[in-house]
């Protein structure tokens, strides 16, 4: 007997619903035309996006070569990079997913695949699935960190990114840089999207409980304390799907709390549990999904300690993972997942829900690649609109780019290096310290650099530079203090930025080491030893305390690109790392 390829696929994708089959067997056959072949299985269908950044258009995005994993983290998903990742997941080196979901070749092939996401691409696959699954059958929800990251997002107070959403028919988000915006521009917008917004975690401080601003605000619960709505119920493909908010826990310590002075966050599993087992006793809901913005690590820690939630659809960490991680628990098992970030990845968990519960799952986490994806015309006419009165601005040509300039990766990056050097450069200072921000776009050898890429790489709300002397103590104690947050072996002392970046400043870093002992050997460029009772000149940005005096960030770097015209880095400021051998969470790239 013979069967047609486009039947092969969906058996294919059946066996692997029902775990005859690895969860990546489906993509390993595909080819470019097959990507948005996804055959209908069940009656309900999470869409899932997260982390994009406010990227309107396509863009290039290089996966990171460095993603460590520490402890009972190494050599576990999302810590796999390259070829480990490719052979963990069963994809084809070589193949587009390949390219989607790995560092290598990426200069070649991001020549051959074109750039990836871009809203109005997303909206054609959007509509598309809604299409093919049924009127009713389908839920669209936002992990956050989607009004920032572009200079149309910054001017617009994000105003932009809420359009754009209700177009795409967002039903529901959850939150991180939402939150660093002024909190009257969060709920104005909020009161603008048209979907729910959902935060469990965000309670009100004691003194904002007795005379607070927002009281009529639709997501405040005096009785509860709460700040926003904490879930919301659904009826998709007639089962009840209630949907759960975990916003970022640790807003105010990453961010300037200065924003969001009456708002109080955190993991708090019994908190979540509590809301779990109130839900399922109330609500009598046939799926529990948590919509977090934990990072990963942390997703996968509270599945395993609070019971009741069927699916977590994560995000923060900017990990595009191909496939679910099932993690048990005392209630049986949550699916966990994490959708990749900058517009690149639309998650798809198709579910076969009956008698109550979850029967059966498939999931793909598919690439938006915009030269295989039409634009839908009315999202690209909102975008070009949004865009117009910073187009000129936005489309100034700064210089050239001579070799890739990426971001993403535990540390330092080719445009974080520019930022560094610029810094140093421009505000003539020996040493540069730039934040491990894990969002920003690529730039292609030949490509012009414009200050569309400048704002990709700087745009936040607390922007202002800084001059002014550190001792050497203090720099080894900003690094020490870092690189716990990334490498702690309990993800609850993890926030999800990478490493802080420095120019001017090599090291050696030790992350299986413990608080204090991971940073050593600090030196000058000129290979001269940093002293801890030295002091020394420093530049930087984004300091989350009281306001910096200087210019915005992005200014400073668009002076430096305007003097060089092309950029070829003299030196990368990367660390010496210790024990990382064999490590799966990291390759030399390419």
């Amino acid at each position: 007997m013979t069967i047609s390829r486009r039947e092969f696929f969906r058996l294919v994708g059946f066996a692997g619903a029902a775990g005859m089959l690895p969860g990546s067997a489906f993509a390993a056959a595909r080819k470019p035309a097959d990507l948005y072949e996804l055959p209908r299985f069940g009656n309900v269908c999470l869409m899932h996006m997260t982390d994009c950044h406010a990227q309107l258009n396509p863009v290039y995005f290089r996966e990171p070569n460095v993603n460590l994993g520490v402890g009972n983290s190494r050599g576990h998903a999302p810590h796999l990079v390259g070829d480990a990742m490719l052979r963990h997941f069963k994809l084809e080196p070589g193949s587009v997913e390949a390219h989607a979901f790995s560092c290598l070749n990426f200069e070649q092939a991001a020549r051959s695949y074109g750039k990836v996401g871009g809203f109005a691409h997303l909206a054609s696959l959007v509509k598309r699935l809604r299409a093919e699954r049924g009127d009713g059958n389908t839920i669209l929800l936002d992990g956050g960190d989607t009004w920032q990251g572009s200079g149309t997002a910054y001017w617009t107070r994000g105003q932009d990114m809420v359009g754009a959403c209700n177009r795409l028919g967002v039903d529901a988000m959850t939150g991180h840089w939402e939150f660093t915006y002024q909190d009257k521009e969060v709920i104005s917008n909020i009161k603008q999207f048209q979907g729910e917004f959902l935060a469990q975690n965000v309670a009100l401080t004691d003194e904002a409980l007795f005379d607070y601003k927002f009281s009529d605000f639709d997501g405040f619960n005096e009785d509860a304390g709460t700040a926003f709505k904490p879930y919301t119920v659904k009826s998709v493909g007639g089962a009840r799907v209630a949907v759960i908010g975990q916003a970022f826990p640790y807003t105010p310590i990453a961010n300037p709390q200065r924003f969001i002075p009456d708002w109080t966050f955190g993991i708090q599993d019994e908190r979540m549990q509590s809301v779990v087992d109130m839900v399922r006793e109330t609500e009598k809901p046939d799926l529990v999904v948590v919509l977090s913005h934990n990072g990963m690590d942390v997703d996968l820690k509270m599945a395993s300690r609070v019971s009741g939630i069927d699916v977590i659809l994560g995000g923060h960490t900017h990990d595009g993972v191909p496939a679910p991680i099932q993690v048990k628990n005392r209630g049986g098992q949550t699916l966990v997942t994490n959708a990749g970030s900058n517009g690149k990845f639309l998650g798809v968990m198709d579910l076969d829900v009956r008698n109550g519960k979850m029967q059966g799952f498939r999931y793909r986490l598919v690439p938006i690649f915009s030269n295989l994806l039409p634009a839908d015309q009315e999202m690209q006419t909102y975008i070009d609109g949004v865009r117009a009165p910073y187009r000129e601005r936005l489309e100034e040509k700064l210089a050239v780019a001579e070799e890739t300039l990426y971001r993403r990766g535990n540390f330092n990056g080719t445009f974080d290096q520019v930022i560094c050097d610029a810094l140093r450069e421009v505000n003539d200072a020996e040493v540069s310290l730039s934040p491990g921000f894990r969002w920003g776009t690529t730039v292609l050898p030949g490509q012009t650099i414009t200050m569309d890429h400048v704002m990709d790489q700087t745009c936040i709300t607390y922007p202002e530079t800084y001059r002014r002397e550190m001792s050497g103590a203090d720099l080894k104690a900003i690094l020490e203090d870092v690189s716990d947050n990334l490498f702690n072996l309990d993800p609850y002392y993890q926030q999800g930025g990478d490493m802080v970046r420095l120019g001017g400043v090599d090291y050696v870093c030790d992350p299986a080491q413990t608080f204090g002992k991971r940073i050593s050997d600090m030196t000058l460029d000129n290979g001269t030893p940093i002293e801890a009772s030295k002091k020394y000149m420093v530049s930087g940005w984004a300091t989350v305390g009281s306001k910096s005096p200087g210019r915005p960030i992005w200014d400073v770097v668009a002076d430096y690109l305007r003097l060089h015209k092309t950029v070829k880095l003299k030196k990368l400021n990367t660390p010496k790392l210790v024990g990382v051998k064999g490590n799966p969470g990291f390759t030399k790239g390419s």
